[in-house]
């Protein structure tokens, strides 16, 4: 059965945020589809989507690589999530549904129960559930997708530090919800402004300078059978 060309997408974007593929490696398609056991077509088809979210560029006599985003570049990322996260959060309190506010408060809920008894092993990917509901809810679809892509690079750009204190990170959730809840769209906005400059701090740079380029691949960290992922 043939994969659809959005999965390799997701695949090979994982596999580059996760260090699979070095900054500036060749992505050659004869490799990329022996990898995830399809054809070539999906595969070029899915670098040109990663061109043009800036994960991948075409060089000259070398094809396509892994892009190598300057600091400056990644120093932009994390301003311009400062800047959509509190409108995102804005335009929730106007649009969530029910169904948002009963994901969201379930995750709160969990979050909170996981802090407490020190479970911190999977707050990280609650808390990057918590903030996928949040932007779905804003109802916009150009602003969702950008967030997302905003998340992909940043995970792949920086390295985050665990928060001090988790039960504060997630009394602050908790604050964005209750602003969502009451359709209170300048509060849910400060108070999310607020919580995304604070866990900013924790960022650290995975690289600095222009880096050496290496052709190297890693040993991926996810099956190659990328059927069921989700997208």
């Amino acid at each position: 059965m043939r994969i659809p060309a959005h999965s390799v997408c997701t695949a090979i974007r994982d596999d580059i945020v996760a260090g699979v593929y070095e900054r500036g490696g060749r992505l050659t398609e004869e490799l990329l589809a022996r990898r995830y056991g399809v054809s070539r077509v999906p595969v070029r088809e899915a670098l040109r989507t990663l061109e043009a979210e800036g994960f991948v560029v075409t060089r000259r006599h070398a094809g396509a690589c892994v892009a190598e985003p300057t600091e400056q570049e990644a120093a932009d990322l994390l301003e311009m999530r400062l800047l959509l996260e509190p409108l995102g959060a804005s335009r929730a309190a106007q649009r969530r549904t029910e169904a948002h506010l009963k994901v969201l408060r379930g995750l709160v809920r969990l979050g909170q129960e996981r802090a407490r008894r020190g479970s911190s092993d999977d707050l990280r990917s609650l808390g990057g559930w918590f903030h996928e509901t949040l932007a779905q809810a804003s109802g916009s679809h150009a602003l969702t997708s950008t967030l997302t892509q905003l998340r992909h690079k940043i995970a792949w750009m920086y390295s985050v530090e665990a928060p001090a204190s988790p039960a504060d990170t997630w009394a602050e959730h908790g604050a964005i919800v209750d602003a969502v809840a009451r359709g209170d769209g300048e509060r849910a906005r400060a108070v999310t402004a607020l919580h995304t400059e604070r866990s900013t701090s924790a960022h650290r740079l995975r690289f600095s300078g222009g880096g050496d380029r290496q052709d190297r691949v890693r040993t991926s960290q996810h099956p190659v059978n990328i059927s069921g992922q989700r997208h």
